[in-house]
């Protein structure tokens, strides 16, 4: 659990992190390398989990290097099914995406954040986000450095 105080904002206390896995956590289907060792690290603060149409067909392998399971989503509908998975997690939520489809899931979120990915950014999930950051390693990076957070969200 991370537990912050905004000024200006309030309390947000985050017990989840949903990330989004195709051009969020991989590039052509495979892991951002850069990635592994901040998600494993992450686990011990907040409950992952991790979205996938499995576009690629890589999915199996990379929940065997991760140790769990990603949740398989339908193809079609892929933006209702994100915002339906987060919706039933409840509050203290932390979404990160950048595509069209993660547009539902970082505004359904306690906190969204869209990446720039080697994908690009989808720009009404740009919009609907609570920050915006480089790349993937920074998004999680802010969970390691919480302090972060705050200082980009305080008003």
């Amino acid at each position: 659990m991370i537990d912050l105080t905004i000024p200006g904002r309030g309390g947000l206390r985050l017990n989840h992190l949903v990330c989004d896995v195709e051009g969020t956590l991989t590039l052509d289907g495979r892991l951002q390398e850069e990635l592994f060792r901040p998600l494993l690290s992450l686990r011990d603060r907040l409950e992952l989990h991790l979205l996938t149409v499995d576009a690629y067909h890589q999915q199996e392998a990379l929940d065997f290097r991760l140790g769990f399971k990603a949740v398989r989503l339908q193809v079609g509908g892929e933006a209702e099914q994100k915002r339906v998975y987060v919706e039933r997690l409840g509050s203290g939520v932390a979404a990160i995406g950048h595509g069209a489809d993660d547009m539902e899931m970082l505004k359904t979120a306690d906190l969204g954040i869209c990446v720039l990915s080697p994908e690009g950014a989808a720009v009404e999930t740009l919009f609907v986000a609570d920050l915006v950051v480089m790349n993937t390693a920074q998004a999680l990076a802010l969970f390691m450095n919480p302090l972060r957070i705050v200082n980009s969200l305080r008003k």
